[in-house]
């Protein structure tokens, strides 16, 4: 009996023929296909390729991604994402396995930059580079800045005219990079190392203007994260979004949601201090007059007191005096020339007594007048104030108290020193009690 496969009128094919035939019409038949399932059995090689099934309730399909596409994926693939991969079917001729090469992939659902965005989130909040206790502050007085941005860019425009108009005294060092495309995370993270590490910097300020998700992507890489975390002054983001925030304004020590606000952020701490420094002075210089005034109303109040407006009518009443004695001994000359009027020859003798009574007057009346003007200095109430002693009124104030007999049990009496006095109440009376007793027992 003969084998019926030998009379088979077909070819005879090995293994690798078979099985490159199934992965031309296999390719063939899907050039291009869209396929969406959940990740599994993921499996990143060091090459950089990735390899991993896509699978649904029923069935699952090998996929693999070559590096030279994986390097465009901005977020991390994981088990259980769901993604739309575009490829093409192939077989896997060393296993004879047929698979899907992927050559993009989207997460469902969710676009792939904010899948991107959440993931490096929530992987640097779990390292701690979000923390509030690390963050460091601005300089009360900030001498010299430098701004990472594109030289060409209307932030830096904005930066640098803010500064202008605010009249502020900086030193601004300028790195230029780029800050969209491919290229521009590795450029700003160099400018925040290269400035970071120059020394003497006092801020740095790291962004540029808005636009859409794609064209601020720069500023939520990874690197640029990790230079601004690793920065040793402090960093402020100023990407011009003011609704959305991106990774840099997380890391970064302060945010500002405009490169202007930035700039003004800067200046605004030497004017809070130039405002201050201002405001001391103000002050000092109310203080220095409420004082003075203070000091005038007691001059003035003391000038108005009336012992020293007693003794001031005494004085006047002196001087009257002086006045009359003059005017007596002008009178008396006068009458004196009238006498001699007709002897011309007893004019100077006459004159010459006239002369010296009136000296003599005059001087006795002088030195009458210091002697009682010393006297009254020796007894002046203020002098003997001075020692310690007080005055005695009655409650009204109008009557000096003089004697003990004017005094009684209960009355309300006022006392005053050089500066100042007190009111007090009459507890007892004791008419009769010398002063000398006190001093003999203050001896003992």
């Amino acid at each position: 009996m003969k084998n019926a496969m030998i009379d088979l009128p077909v070819k005879i094919y090995s293994v690798s023929e078979i099985t490159k035939l199934i992965r031309d019409k296999l390719e063939e038949a899907f050039p291009l296909v869209l396929v969406t399932g959940e990740v599994s059995n993921l499996r990143p090689a060091a090459s950089g390729h990735i390899y991993f099934s896509l699978k649904d309730e029923k069935c699952q399909l090998k996929a693999v991604m070559w590096r030279s596409d994986a390097v465009r994926i901005k977020f991390a693939f994981k088990d259980g994402l769901q993604l739309i991969c575009r490829g093409r079917i192939n077989v896997y001729e060393a296993r004879g396995e047929y698979q899907i090469v992927v050559d993009q992939a989207e997460p469902k659902g969710k676009g792939a930059l904010q899948l991107a965005f959440e993931q490096l989130k929530e992987k640097l909040r779990s390292e701690g580079l979000f923390e509030e206790a690390r963050k460091k502050k601005l300089p009360l007085l900030p001498k010299t800045i430098g701004v990472v941005t594109s030289p060409t860019g209307a932030a830096l425009v904005d930066i640098l005219r803010t500064l202008e108009r605010r009249f502020a005294k900086l030193r601004i060092l300028i790195y230029p990079a780029l800050v969209q495309g491919e290229g521009a995370a590795d450029q700003i993270a160099e400018g925040i190392d290269y400035l970071g590490s120059l020394g003497g910097l006092d801020a740095i300020i790291v962004g540029r203007g808005g636009g859409s998700m794609e064209d601020l992507w720069a500023f939520n890489e990874e690197k640029v994260a990790r230079a601004i975390f690793r920065c040793p002054v402090p960093v402020i983001s100023a990407v011009g979004h003011e609704v959305d925030f991106t990774i840099a304004d997380f890391v970064a020590d302060i945010r500002a949601s405009t490169p202007t606000a930035a700039a003004e952020m800067v200046v605004e701490k030497e004017e809070a201090f130039v405002e201050r420094i201002e405001n001391l002075e103000r002050r000092a210089f109310q203080g220095a007059r409420y004082a003075i005034q203070e000091r005038r109303q007691d001059v003035m109040s003391l000038v108005q007191h009336r012992i020293f407006q007693n003794f001031k009518v005494r004085l006047m009443n002196i001087a009257q005096d002086v006045d009359d004695l003059e005017s007596r001994a002008r009178e008396v000359v006068r009458g004196e020339q009238r006498k001699i009027a007709g002897a011309r020859g007893r004019v100077d003798l006459l004159w010459e007594q006239a002369a010296g009574s009136v000296r003599r007057l005059l001087g006795d009346r002088r030195a009458a007048w210091e002697r009682l003007s010393a006297g009254l200095h020796g007894h002046s109430p203020l002098n003997i104030l001075k020692k310690g002693y007080a005055l005695c009124w009655t409650g009204d104030g109008r009557t000096a108290v003089t004697s003990i007999e004017n005094v009684r049990a209960e009355d309300s009496l006022r006392v005053s020193f050089y500066k100042g006095e007190f009111r007090c109440r009459v507890e007892a009376v004791d008419p009769d009690k010398p002063i000398e007793s006190r001093a003999v027992k203050e001896k003992e």
